[in-house]
């Protein structure tokens, strides 16, 4: 090998090092996250962060397996088969109260995104929520935050969780042939879907948290929504595993704030548009406020969400909960440090 050779060899050598010792300091490079739902916008900072090379970038492999909704995830978690999860942050709250530690680390959406809406076919005289007794409500999968947002709003209408029927749907277009088929009187979903049954007259809406203002009067203060989630033994065992996610979403979450339209077409996989791009740039323009610029928790958002819950489960009220103990900014601070704009 001539001389300019050896030096070029070097020079590429001491490039790759840094890259390298990054992907060996980590605990765990290969993992598995768990979601409900990867098409919709409740998790579009996901979405980025994969599409965008910011795992890999990190040093990551994250293997992404998509469930029905996000209760699944969270089994699946349970279960040993996920490491981490991207699903709604209440899921924390309501885990501590059976025992077992979750944390979130970092935010995605800092309202909940769900829209509640009627069947205009079905219940074509409908005038308040009182009106859904004895319905179908579609939710993405029994358990799920979606299910958990019908269950609120129902209990401040002075119904019970049983004056309703339950049915999974999913969170694509099963979602919106049920709505259209009449099989459901009622949905409580996320975009795109609403927005395309908006588009076609399929739904009327009856609570839109995609909205920050509405989201904080429905539930009373506010709610954080999609994040990544863990176990504490996981964190502990693996932190800067954990911070290379965190740094990952955090540009995920800066990335979007600054994006247009058609740069999120661009990168969001054509199977998540439901078939039509401009259905989901309005889906996004109307999701955009909720999702978070930063991945930072609000600092009262445990607290709305203990109230949420235990206005539906008796059980959670009553438990003992440390609900510092389910959030952390920590490693959310040390990403915006290093990643100051995305």
């Amino acid at each position: 090998m001539h001389r300019r050779e050896l030096l070029l060899a070097g020079a590429a050598a001491l490039l790759a090092a840094p890259r390298f010792a990054r992907a060996q300091a980590l605990e765990k490079p290969k993992l598995t996250l768990a979601v409900g739902g990867r098409n919709l916008l409740y998790y579009l900072p996901l979405t980025i962060a994969e599409q965008r090379g910011y795992f890999k970038a990190e040093g990551l492999d994250v293997s992404i397996v998509d469930f029905a909704g996000g209760a699944r995830a969270l089994q699946a978690l349970v279960g040993g088969s996920a490491d981490v999860v991207s699903g709604a942050f209440e899921h924390t709250v309501n885990m501590q109260a059976k025992g077992q530690r979750l944390r979130a680390f970092v935010l995605q959406g800092r309202a909940p995104q769900i829209v509640l809406g009627v069947n205009p076919r079905t219940m074509a005289g409908y005038k308040t929520v009182a009106d859904l007794k004895g319905r179908k409500i579609g939710v993405t999968a029994p358990g799920s935050s979606t299910h958990v947002m019908v269950n609120f709003i129902l209990a401040k209408a002075g119904l019970k969780p049983g004056d309703v029927s339950i049915i999974g749907v999913g969170a694509a277009q099963g979602a919106a042939a049920a709505m259209r088929a009449g099989q459901i009187d009622a949905l409580s979903n996320l975009d795109p879907v609403i927005t395309l049954l908006q588009r076609s007259g399929d739904l009327k809406i009856v609570s839109d948290t995609r909205i920050v203002a509405e989201a904080e009067r429905v539930f009373g203060g506010p709610m954080p929504a999609g994040c990544l989630y863990a176990p504490q033994g996981f964190i502990d065992k693996h932190p800067a595993t954990v911070q290379a996610l965190t740094n990952a979403l955090v540009r995920a979450d800066r990335w979007i704030q600054g994006a247009g339209p058609s740069e999120i077409i661009t990168n969001v996989p054509e199977g998540y548009l439901l078939g039509d791009r401009a259905v989901y740039i309005d889906a996004f323009l109307a999701a955009r406020g909720a999702l978070s610029p930063d991945g930072s928790f609000p600092e009262k958002g445990a607290d709305t969400a203990l109230r949420a819950l235990a206005s539906i489960d008796a059980e959670i009220g009553k438990a003992q909960i440390d609900l510092a103990a389910v959030w952390t900014n920590d490693f959310v601070k040390r990403a915006n440090a290093k990643y100051p704009k995305g």
